[in-house]
């Protein structure tokens, strides 16, 4: 089935909906209009009815006569009626004989009797004293429908003597020509308006999507710079049109993350590969008979493969936190005990650089328990005293502060190092990413570091957060939950 532009389908839906109402609406107005054209017609006629019964008062009316009256004279004697005007006014007096009677003009009939004359309800009515009208089909006027209006004459007495009969045609179409054309006019200059109505709000709304398919489809072809207004001054549109740039947006990071993950990885793995294919083509040349030589190459070797391995190992963790699958081994952990662990393992380190480790604890009576794989705790506490110790001026103190904020036990590692710019702070926990002067790998090592411990962190459903003074301190904080408040995602 072939697809229709949502522009088309908008344009022909308006404009259906919109003529279906506009036809409804001009059906509606026709029969108030026709209604209104009756009434009034009959206002006026059974008010010049009104009036010539009024100026009939007090006048001696004819006298019974056996003969027909012809409408055409007034001067045969016929049966108490006589035309009045050109519009067909009769009168008619009392008491009338059983002779045909010719009744209005514009009925075009040829004679009625006295006692179908006193059948039709308007005549009843106006005996009765009550001016009345009613509307008829004749079939001798061509079948078309006649307005009648009917008067009763008084007397000096107030004694009902006669009456007023009158009558028009009405239109076939049930208004004038003129009426109609005129109405037709309007209705047809109404549809060509909403016409053009449901065309600008179709193509208003269309326009807005149009341009986002254009633009889905763009990047469907791998153009992830295409952005799309949202100024379309329609709420929904306007919240698509930012939900796809903030798509495209988070596709270009991630293009760009990607693109960046695979140089620094090419870039972490060419060096040491390098090394070791440069030591073995060593090695092959004679160097392996030079024992004097051959255990430096071979220790080289050796270290590069052991990086190979730590940053292998260091990819599958964070692979493997990614897809949530990291396997926590999670039990009570005392915080106080790790930290006092962890210091212990690295005063060597510490000695070498020549800087000081020191724990601070927050003076309470709660035990600084959480829930938490103590291995991976441990990896988390390793790199960021790791990397501070690296960075630590010689002759500082690293700090390492523990408290409780609120139910999150507040874990800090600060050092005196050299800061890191506020340009950087926002990416620093970022893969392979390393601040400018830091960049010599064997200070600044592969730039996973703090990646994993942003990922280890998150995965306690912990959070962590960087703050630095260049020049003069830079604070890592991170928090874990309470052991009463932790439940971990099941990996």
């Amino acid at each position: 089935m072939k697809s229709i532009p949502i522009r088309t389908r908008l344009i022909t839906s308006y404009i259906l909906v919109l003529l279906l109402g506009m036809g409804l609406a001009a059906v509606w107005v026709g029969v108030l209009v026709e209604k209104l054209y009756l009434d009034t017609l009959r206002e006026n006629l059974l008010a010049q009815a009104t009036l010539t019964a009024v100026s009939l008062e007090g006048q001696p009316l004819p006298l019974p006569s056996s003969q027909t009256y012809l409408q055409t004279s007034n001067t045969i004697p016929g049966v108490h009626t006589r035309l009045l005007s050109e519009q067909g006014a009769v009168v008619v007096s009392f008491p009338m004989t059983a002779v045909d009677i010719l009744p209005p003009a514009a009925e075009n009939a040829i004679s009625l009797t006295s006692e179908e004359l006193l059948e039709r309800h308007e005549i009843q009515q106006a005996i009765q004293g009550t001016p009345a009208t009613a509307i008829r089909t004749v079939p001798a006027a061509e079948t078309r429908r006649v307005l009648y209006a009917a008067a009763p004459v008084y007397a000096s007495d107030q004694s009902i003597i006669g009456l007023v009969y009158l009558a028009t045609p009405l239109p076939r179409a049930g208004l004038p020509l003129s009426i109609i054309l005129k109405m037709g006019g309007v209705v047809l200059f109404a549809m060509l308006l909403v016409s053009a109505i449901g065309y600008w709000l179709s193509r208003r709304l269309a326009l807005p999507v149009e341009i986002i398919a254009h633009a889905a489809d763009a990047v469907s072809r791998g153009d992830l710079t295409r952005q799309v207004p949202v100024k379309a001054g329609i709420k929904e549109l306007d919240s698509l049109g930012r939900s796809f740039n903030e798509m495209t947006a988070s596709l270009r990071h991630a293009d760009q993350a990607k693109t960046a993950f695979i140089a620094d990885v090419t870039h972490e793995l060419r060096t040491p590969l390098t090394v070791i294919k440069g030591t073995i083509e060593t090695l092959e040349d004679g160097a392996l008979e030079d024992t004097q030589n051959r255990g430096f190459l071979l220790s080289a070797m050796q270290r590069e493969t052991d990086r190979l391995i730590r940053l292998t190992h260091d990819l599958l963790l964070l692979t493997r936190a990614d897809s949530g699958v990291l396997n926590l081994k999670c039990q009570t952990v005392d915080l106080v005990d790790l930290l006092h662990a962890r210091c212990d393992y690295f005063k060597a380190a510490a000695k070498a650089h020549q800087v000081a480790l020191n724990i601070n604890l927050q003076p309470t009576s709660r035990p600084f328990n959480v829930y938490a794989d103590p291995d991976r705790l441990a990896q988390i506490v390793d790199n960021l005293l790791d990397n501070a110790i690296r960075y630590s001026p010689v002759g500082s103190v690293i700090r390492i502060n523990l408290e409780w904020d609120s139910n999150e036990a507040h874990c800090s590692v600060i050092d005196s190092g050299p800061g890191i710019p506020v340009k950087d702070l926002p990416f620093i926990f970022e893969r392979f990413y390393r601040v400018e002067g830091a960049r010599d790998r064997h200070s600044g090592g592969a730039g996973l570091g703090l990646s994993i411990v942003r990922s280890l962190v998150e995965a306690h459903n912990g959070r962590i957060m960087a703050e630095s003074n260049p020049g003069v301190e830079t604070r890592l904080h991170f928090w874990l939950p309470c052991q009463a408040d932790t439940q971990l995602p099941k990996n």
